[in-house]
């Protein structure tokens, strides 16, 4: 859909272009005849933008999310790699200079010597990070596609 509509706002910022030279030709405001016809030249440049956007995203393997509710190992997001891994640096502590929220320090159990401290499932998420299924929160696998859930 999105893209159908960039092409939408091409074909109007062409219509708006043409149409905003005719009307201000005559003008005798000189930089208000420049004006009005920038503003179908961005319509146009945001259009060709959004198009290639979303374009690219419907034919390619990993596209862009807007929301993840998979895991990065399973399918990575491209933004994440171009840009960074900075929400996955934030939600393990780091790059937060060593400044951990007091609240999730103090509900997590401390790890002994010598173990691993397990990763654990915060409260309310009731949904499977791998297919989405719905999920009481003690349950350990998912009933849908039966991964182990973490935490």
């Amino acid at each position: 859909m999105g893209g159908m509509s960039s092409v939408i706002a091409v074909i109007f910022g062409i219509f708006w272009t043409a149409m905003a030279f005719r009307m201000t030709a005559g003008s005798p405001f000189d930089g208000i005849g420049s004006i009005f016809p920038l503003f179908g030249i961005l319509f146009i440049v945001m259009g060709v933008a959004n198009a290639i956007y979303n374009f690219r995203n419907a034919t390619s393997r990993d596209r862009y999310s807007m929301i993840d509710i998979t895991d990065s190992e399973s399918e990575p997001d491209p933004l994440n790699e171009l840009f960074g891994r900075k929400g996955d640096l934030l939600s393990r502590g780091e790059g937060t200079d060593g400044d951990i929220d007091s609240e999730a320090a103090s509900n997590s159990p401390a790890a002994g010597p010598g173990e691993e401290k397990a990763a654990e499932r915060p409260k309310g998420n009731s949904f499977c990070p791998y297919c989405g299924e719905r999920v009481a929160d003690d349950y350990r696998f998912c009933p849908k596609c039966g991964r182990d859930l973490p935490g």
